[in-house]
């Protein structure tokens, strides 16, 4: 049988490579753009989806539905087959709450079944049941009030605290259960000064996730700072992930993080503009590109938060 011309053999390696591994082909995701909630598969088609507004935080649920945010002050359970709401918690009007100014920009379901949600505005971390009982309370330090950035993503941890980013404070704090501030880290803004906006040419430290990884440092997403930064408990700065290290690559305003057992990073760009991918993961050791979840063109350019769903165990 005849050689076939060297041209010819790394054409078909190249078409096969591309037809195995299509882009975007590594993870399915669970997001929000453009006025619609979505789930996009590994090959990078919508599988599912539904109209839904913006969010800043999303879980899926060991049910399969979705828990997010409605609105600026409701966290609802979506069932994914009827694409109905079957649980809702209002902020803005329960416990306490009726004829104040209150949004949610962060919440989490909890092991033993309850919720723990964020609460800007009124400046508190609340624990509730299904019924919406509130069963814990826990005050926030706040320097710079206001019911838009009291608050971003926050958890709670392994150790039972809860690390909370401020955005209006550009600090990250950690609090027991009672509300005292065990540790804070403000971040830094690296010698630049602050510029307004959201595209890749403001500035700030309006961070906007954080996540307390095994070796006890903590690693921050500085939102308008367009960086990612590892910081040990004494406050040093271990590792940094500049806005434009990554070869192709501008960070915008940087939401989201996710530890993948593996060790890679997951890392949130929103507000990026087109032909910039909404999710990068990384090795963070090389700092090496992974996967990128390039669909700017289907949600836009206000991605502020997704869930990996193909890989269990991770840390966001």
């Amino acid at each position: 049988m005849p050689t076939l011309p060297r041209f010819l053999t790394i054409l078909i390696a190249i078409a096969c490579f591309l037809f195995t591994n299509p882009a975007g082909a590594q993870h399915s995701v669970v997001t929000q753009g453009n006025g619609k909630l979505a789930i996009v598969n590994k090959l990078g088609d919508v599988e599912w989806e539904m109209k839904w507004g913006g969010i800043h935080d999303i879980h899926m649920l060991e049910s399969g539905n979705i828990l997010t945010r409605k609105g600026r002050n409701q966290v609802v359970e979506i069932d994914r087959k009827t694409k109905k709401i079957v649980w809702i918690y209002d902020s803005g009007n329960q416990n306490g709450n009726t004829g104040k100014s209150v949004e949610v920009h962060a919440f989490q379901p909890l092991d033993n079944g309850n919720m723990m949600i964020a609460e800007s505005g009124v400046a508190r971390i609340i624990e509730v049941d299904r019924e919406g009982k509130l069963l814990k309370e826990v005050k926030l330090t706040v320097d710079n009030p206001h019911p838009h950035m009291d608050t971003r993503l926050a958890r709670k941890i392994a150790n039972g605290n809860y690390l909370v980013c401020h955005e209006g404070d550009g600090k990250l704090r950690e609090y027991d259960g009672t509300g005292k501030v065990l540790w804070e880290y403000e971040v830094p803004m690296f010698g630049k000064q602050a510029k307004n906006g959201h595209g890749t040419e403001s500035w700030g430290n309006k961070l906007f996730g954080a996540v307390r990884l095994t070796n006890g440092n903590t690693l921050i997403a500085t939102g308008n700072g367009h960086s990612v930064i590892e910081v040990t408990p004494d406050k040093k700065v271990a590792w940094h992930l500049t806005q434009n290290e990554l070869p192709g690559i501008t960070l915008a305003w940087v939401t989201t993080l996710e530890v993948l057992p593996n060790g890679n990073y997951v890392i949130g760009n929103c507000h990026a503009g087109p032909n910039q991918p909404l999710l990068v993961e990384i090795d963070p050791k090389t700092k090496q590109v992974v996967w990128q979840f390039d669909q700017f063109e289907r949600f836009g350019n206000s991605v502020s938060n997704s869930q990996i769903l193909d890989v269990k165990n991770s840390i966001r």
